[in-house]
């Protein structure tokens, strides 16, 4: 597989517990390159478009809450396959249901708050990584 991009960020609860620096560690070391990052904070407005896929759910109004509470680290990496070995890396939505290892495993508390977001698919990854970031601040 060629190397492609992927879109991350650690979410509030993640950088509220103090865990940037144990996360990036993790990802560094499991051989994906930080391209473009930075701190910032999630409006009202622009958590409700970046989770508008979720409108409808039933916990929408609690995810826009949890994720405007707080600053999020915005990530882009860079790693062949990187979509689906980010996933593999940061484990099951579920932390009790992720293997062993994994980033949810280690740092995230609950479904709600799962300490990091991973791109799904090649073609999320493009529009979450222009959605947080200009082309001028990707490398």
């Amino acid at each position: 597989m060629p190397k492609n991009r992927t879109f991350t960020m650690i979410k509030p609860d993640g950088i509220e517990k103090g865990y940037i620096g144990v996360i990036l560690n993790k990802i560094i070391t499991t051989g994906f390159n930080i391209v473009s990052m930075k701190l910032t904070k999630f409006s009202k407005i622009e958590a409700e478009a970046f989770y508008a896929v979720h409108k409808e759910r039933p916990f929408f109004g609690e995810l826009i809450q949890f994720m405007t509470r707080g600053p999020i680290l915005a990530a882009i990496l860079e790693k062949d396959n990187a979509v689906d070995d980010f996933r593999k890396l940061i484990g099951a939505t579920n932390p009790a249901e992720a293997a062993e290892g994994t980033i949810r495993k280690l740092y995230a508390s609950s479904v709600g708050e799962n300490a990091v977001h991973g791109s799904d698919s090649d073609e999320n990854a493009s529009i979450e990584c222009a959605f947080h970031f200009s082309a001028r601040e990707m490398y």
